[in-house]
């Protein structure tokens, strides 16, 4: 595990402890699961059962959401899209809990959750259109069980309290799992989705992505004690978990979807990773910290840690690297092409997305949008 860093920010940046050991998860089975630093145990390892294919998959889904994620930041820099939102660093949270799901559940993503929409099957390039503003929507959402990007910050969590307490009440063998940041869970939805989910029992993995920057506010400044024992004070347990562990990541949160589908109600599992970019395109994080502060979490790097786990299962070799990263290459290529590609959809197409029985009202209103739109050159 990396050493705290040497600043004045290292009381958030420690490496992460996990709450076997915490009183408010007493008989808790999953936190029993984690050592001191948050990875499973050698116990929790050999009972969880996860074969050497899976967690290959696991190490290939996060090398090619790397490169994805590469990809994306190339193509803001050549003006080809309008923003795009690093998550280098979350490869082991967000591949780790989607892939934990079973392919009946739902995932309600936030904005930063796209390897969790790669894991899910989405066209990357689909995906892409939305960061160059042509689509709001790139996907059915009943397709894939993928529920649409939020961009504001915490709102699509009471969106899946919502949803699993509908699963509840039609008696659907269904797990919800919802992502966010760790700066989410200072708004007030977050509070009242935790409240509602706990009073209701819903079947939901709250699933917190603690990259440790809320854009530039460090975690000592939003959260005072741990994430993950936010949960004890609405009646459910929480634990906290190396984020950059995928087996890990992916064990616990396949326990807690069990769990849930069992009737047992909520669970909060808080990922500590470290964002190892900017916020978004947008944002300098050379002005908040220094690359000091980044420097240790690059030893922790997820992908390598998967490699390391697979090479001590003599389970990876160069020929598999090389085909992954071939793989990786291909897919980059794909979604430019198809982002590139992308046709700009009518401007009235707005209208269609608002109801599927449209009144009226609507219709005389879309009449006379288009009849006001300046026509094309050529016409």
């Amino acid at each position: 595990m990396a050493k705290a860093l040497d600043t004045k920010d290292a009381r958030e940046a420690k490496p992460p402890r996990g709450s076997a050991d915490s009183s408010n998860n007493s008989g808790d089975s999953i936190a029993a699961m984690l050592d001191a630093n948050g990875v499973l145990t050698a116990e929790a390892e050999r009972a969880a059962n996860i074969s050497d294919e899976e967690l290959r998959t696991l190490y290939r889904l996060m090398v090619v959401s790397r490169r994805l994620d590469q990809e994306g930041l190339n193509l803001q820099r050549q003006g080809e899209l309008g923003l795009w939102g690093p998550y280098a660093g979350h490869e082991a949270a967000q591949v780790g809990a989607a892939m934990a799901m079973a392919p009946t559940d739902w995932i309600f993503p936030y904005y930063r959750d796209f390897a969790m929409a790669v894991c899910r099957g989405i066209d990357p390039g689909a995906i892409m259109t939305i960061f160059r503003g042509l689509t709001h929507g790139a996907w059915n959402p009943n397709e894939y069980r993928f529920a649409p990007f939020i961009i504001p910050v915490g709102t699509q969590v009471p969106h899946a309290v919502g949803f699993a307490l509908g699963c509840k009440l039609d008696h659907d063998d269904t797990a919800v799992l919802v992502g966010f940041g760790e700066g989410a869970t200072s708004t007030g939805d977050w509070h009242e989705a935790m409240n509602f989910a706990a009073v209701f029992n819903v079947p939901l993995v709250f699933l917190c992505e603690n990259n440790q920057w809320a854009i530039s506010v460090p975690m000592r400044q939003q959260v005072s004690g741990r994430i993950a024992d936010r949960a004890a004070g609405y009646g459910f347990p929480g634990v906290r978990v190396d984020g950059t562990d995928v087996l890990t990541v992916y064990a616990v949160v396949r326990a807690a979807a069990d769990r849930a589908r069992r009737g047992e109600g909520p669970y909060l599992v808080e990922a500590l990773t470290y964002r190892t970019q900017a916020h978004t395109t947008s944002d300098d994080p050379t002005r908040y910290r220094t690359e000091a502060d980044v420097e240790p979490w690059k030893s922790k790097d997820p992908i390598r840690r998967c490699a390391e786990r697979l090479q001590a299962r003599n389970a990876f070799d160069d020929a598999f690297a090389q085909a992954v990263s071939e793989e990786a290459e291909q897919r980059a290529l794909a979604m430019r092409q198809h982002l590139l590609s992308a046709q700009t959809p009518h401007p009235a197409s707005a209208f269609d997305l608002v109801f599927a029985n449209p009144p009226e009202s609507l219709l005389r209103e879309k009449a006379e949008f288009i009849e006001a739109l300046e026509p094309e050159r050529g016409e």
